[in-house]
């Protein structure tokens, strides 16, 4: 089941009020009359900007998005799969309703536990919430870690093919028996450029590849570039948080450890009882809160696997995020105040 029809808006999760018209906030004359770096960041600008804070989970985004949003009067739109869905608090790391009293954020708490919420979902109400925005005249600044929401977002999504499980096991067959590399040779006749990006190995996406070159009589690549959408309008600036790894990983076991304190067990029981077959009971946390719940796992166990998995998903989103275009990488975490410092300087001259 697709989004609902109620959530056709993109419900604001301010719980805070604002009064920004449209001759207030990042685009308008107040702002102007402000002067500092945010006026000079304003007077650049030829199109509206829009923000994008991306980075590996625990790596400061929320706190730099409130630093900056008070600075330069802006609005926070989640991009996090998860943080979309009422009543999963504790193993999402939502912002705190303090953090949302401070500032207007967007896309949290926006569907019901048993909806689905797609990334084209997502993309249609991002856009939706980062237009008004702009037209309130205050600065839209994108946050969160879910890689593919952020690219749907930014870049539209294609509309391929439905899959074809039996071309798939066909494919899996051949490269079982003539080896991967067989696959990768016929992907480089029917559609070179994937085959540049896709590596030989990575048989699950040289088998999609495959799959949507036979099945629409078009390179997959071609149809990627015709198909999608990108958004447009905005001037979109990438500010990216690298943290050492070893800090970061300490700063995942941690916040893992402190869900379960603060009552992650407990959490999921309801969400379990009441909703059992809600897609957000698989996600990390959430999902060794249960494992644990049905005996699968001592309490030990459970808090060691939600920090492997944290662990595993940060690497994940850094691959990730190292193939987005034009981000500018800031060495530290999202809450210092020297890399606050740094990203308001950097944009200082945006």
């Amino acid at each position: 089941m697709g989004i609902p029809n109620s959530l056709s808006g993109y419900n604001v999760s301010h719980e805070c009020t604002t009064s920004a018209g449209p001759g207030s906030g990042f685009a308008g004359p107040d702002y102007l009359a402000a002067g500092g770096p945010a006026t000079r960041v304003e007077r650049r600008m030829s199109e509206p900007l829009l923000l994008v804070i991306l980075g590996p989970t625990a790596s400061g985004k929320t706190g730099l998005s409130l630093h900056l949003a008070e600075r330069f009067k802006g609005e926070i739109v989640s991009c996090d799969s998860v943080a979309v869905y009422r009543e999963f608090e504790i193993g999402t790391a939502k912002p705190s309703r303090e953090e949302r009293a401070r500032v207007p954020h967007h896309l949290i708490d926006i569907a019901d536990p048993n909806d689905l919420v797609t990334a084209g979902d997502y993309s249609r109400l991002a856009r939706q919430a980062i237009h008004e925005i702009s037209r309130r005249g205050r600065l839209p600044i994108v946050v969160g870690g879910t890689g593919l929401y952020l690219r749907a977002l930014l870049e539209g999504l294609f509309t391929g093919p439905p899959r074809s499980e039996e071309m798939r096991a066909r494919l899996r067959a051949r490269a079982e028996t003539r080896g991967p590399h067989y696959l990768h040779k016929l992907l480089r006749r029917l559609d070179p450029k994937a085959a540049q990006s896709i590596h030989a190995n990575d048989v699950a996406k040289v088998i999609r590849a495959l799959e949507v070159s036979i099945t629409a009589r078009t390179p997959m690549t071609q149809m990627w570039q015709e198909g999608r959408e990108p958004l447009r309008g905005f001037r979109t600036v990438r500010i990216g948080l690298n943290p050492d790894r070893e800090a970061l990983y300490a700063r995942i076991n941690a916040r893992a450890k402190e869900m379960f304190s603060a009552g992650l067990i407990e959490e999921a029981k309801s969400l379990l009882e009441c909703y059992p077959e809600a897609r957000p009971l698989t996600s990390l946390g959430y999902k060794q809160a249960i494992q644990h719940l049905r005996g699968e796992m001592t309490l030990e166990e459970a808090i060691a696997a939600a920090q492997q998995g944290h662990r595993n998903y940060a690497k994940r989103q850094m691959t990730w995020f190292r193939r987005e275009p034009e981000v500018e990488w800031f060495a530290g975490f999202g809450s210092n105040p020297e890399i606050q410092r740094a990203v308001e300087k950097s944009l200082e001259v945006v």
